[in-house]
């Protein structure tokens, strides 16, 4: 009897201390998941949770597993807030997330004063590294970086047109419109307009109007797919022979059914294609297999989990506190983008910025296709 208590008192320690060794580690992956911007919150929760299965199926993290947490912030600023605090509440650590700039900053400082790091695989816009948190870091470029490549293009290639600037008035649109602006102007081209939309807006007759009386032939874009897909489409109607430029905001194949034809020759920047890199071929074959196609922001939030998952691995902790310094200290990290550092600020050392071209693929569907 004694030697039975005994080991009944054994096996409750035995399992008290388990589940501290072996508790979860709470991450979230936040981003629109309903709502017009919905695809792109398909890409972030889709590539946070195959890199979760993965790195569970290796043992985890540290000896623990992940547990992920999905939060729909819409898009929306306020319901960002709201995620981040419902974070919180549920004792989440790493945020893989948002996909918003204008979402990210006030969700990014929710989490500075709760000890959550944030990693987001889609922010681009310069504010989000550039206010000393602790917390923040990217596993994309910045609008700086990606302004700068297409002002450059387009002074380049372009340099006769007449050029529309055009901005959905966000934190990302305006933002990086502006930094387009501001290089193409340094390099000697100035628009011959400069107008902002609202996000929403169905009908861009009047605006269409006025660029064809302008003479445009050029339209950067700045801001979503769901807008640009509409001014395409309605400028080809209207007869306004204009070619729309614009950033990795407009990396759905989404972009194509709003569009239609008329998005043939229709230019983007973003990072260089990692579904091109030979290591990933089997990961991108997996998504595929299962009916989703890894584009865009995909394979960012893959990476996104790898570089919370290595960093914890090199502090030989779980304490956000304790990753967030591995991170900055301990690079390189191995991810699907490649081998990721960070500087300082939380930017990571990436390929620059690259050209697309919207054509017709082998699958007579349109998509983004990187110009040599």
């Amino acid at each position: 009897m004694k030697k039975t208590l005994l080991s009944a008192v054994a096996l409750t320690a035995l399992v008290a201390f388990g589940g501290n060794a072996w508790a979860d580690v709470l991450v979230g992956v936040a981003g629109p998941i309903t709502g017009p911007n919905a695809a792109f919150g398909a890409q972030l929760q889709k590539g946070a949770e195959a890199a979760v299965a993965d790195i569970n199926a290796k043992g985890g993290i540290n000896g623990e597993q992940i547990k992920l947490e999905v939060g729909d912030d819409v898009s929306d600023p306020k319901q960002g807030i709201s995620v981040a605090n419902k974070f919180v509440g549920d004792g989440v650590k790493f945020v893989v997330g948002h996909f918003n700039s204008g979402v990210s900053i006030p969700a990014s400082e929710v989490y500075a004063e709760n000890n959550i790091v944030e990693i987001t695989p889609a922010a681009t816009n310069p504010k989000f590294t550039e206010r000393g948190l602790w917390n923040v870091f990217r596993t994309c470029g910045r609008d700086d970086q990606q302004g700068s490549i297409a002002g450059a293009y387009l002074a380049a290639n372009f340099k006769d047109a007449k050029i529309a600037v055009v901005h959905d008035k966000t934190t990302y649109g305006q933002g990086l419109a502006d930094e387009t602006k501001k290089a193409m102007n340094a390099a000697g081209l100035t628009e011959v307009m400069y107008e902002g939309i609202n996000v929403g807006d169905k009908d861009f007759s009047a605006l269409i109007a006025k660029m064809k009386e302008s003479g445009v032939t050029i339209i950067y874009w700045g801001g979503l797919h769901t807008e640009a897909g509409l001014i395409i489409r309605q400028a080809a109607d209207q007869g306004l022979k204009a070619t729309l430029i614009s950033g990795d905001g407009i990396v759905s194949n989404e972009l194509a059914s709003i569009a239609g034809d008329a998005v043939a020759g229709t230019l983007n920047t973003f990072g260089p294609d990692p579904r091109l890199i030979p290591s990933n071929k089997e990961l991108v074959e997996k998504f595929r297999a299962q009916g989703f196609e890894p584009e865009a922001y995909t394979l960012y939030a893959y990476a996104a989990v790898q570089a919370i998952s290595e960093a914890a691995t090199a502090a030989k902790s779980n304490d956000p506190q304790a990753v967030a310094k591995a991170m900055h200290e301990n690079g390189p990290f191995k991810t699907v983008l490649g081998d990721l550092s960070y500087d300082a600020k939380g930017d990571p050392t990436l390929p620059g910025y690259v050209m697309y071209e919207w054509k017709k693929g082998d699958d007579g569907k349109y998509t983004y296709i990187q110009k040599k």
